[in-house]
């Protein structure tokens, strides 16, 4: 399966809300009870690219996932930090799909002078139909390392759910820290189809 990845545009997000809807609807990998709109995607994608890359993934020209940097916090501090998001067609996990995007993400973000990644994830008490460890797992072998757990924190499908952070150092954290640079300024010198 030859996996292609580009910057995504606003016109995918009819397709990227589609891959989001079956999350919403079926599961608890996301908090969130309703699937937002296009325009609302569209808005929230705006933002992130403002400052982040927000990538897609192909597959014989059609989108397959998607996945996205944001604001960790918004004090000065945190700007090496950030927040990342993955989503892929639940038709299509574990076909290498989120890997390409994270690698691809990674290479972004690095370019950026961006050091630490940042993930958090919905944690089942219990495994059950809405919720397993599988994300956690994922990212454990793409080297995240489990930083805190919150307990009964989140409430979807009438059931309580625990959220964990990740995170991952993709940089060096020096005295004098390099400035992060906004992705817009730089995407060009980035080849996202190259992989190391």
């Amino acid at each position: 399966m030859k996996i292609e990845i580009r910057y995504a545009k606003l016109e995918d997000a009819t397709r990227l809300v589609e891959i989001y809807r079956y999350y919403v609807e079926k599961t608890a990998i996301t908090f969130e009870y309703e699937v937002p709109s296009i325009e609302e995607f569209q808005q929230r994608m705006i933002h992130v690219m403002e400052k982040y890359p927000y990538l897609v993934a192909k597959v014989d020209d059609q989108i397959v996932g998607y996945v996205y940097a944001s604001t960790f916090n918004v004090r000065a501090a945190y700007d090496w930090c950030v927040e990342t998001s993955i989503y892929v067609d639940h038709t299509l996990r574990k076909c290498g799909v989120g890997k390409r995007l994270y690698q691809a993400l990674e290479k972004a973000l690095k370019a950026q002078n961006i050091t630490n990644l940042n993930a958090c994830i919905s944690s089942p008490i219990e495994n059950d139909e809405y919720l397993d460890t599988n994300s956690i797992d994922y990212h454990h072998h793409l080297g995240y390392q489990m930083v805190g757990e919150f307990h009964q924190c989140g409430y979807k499908f009438k059931r309580w759910y625990n959220m964990v952070w990740m995170e991952k150092f993709i940089g060096e954290h020096q005295e004098n820290q390099l400035p992060v640079i906004r992705f817009k300024e730089i995407k060009d010198q980035v080849n996202l189809n190259e992989v190391a």
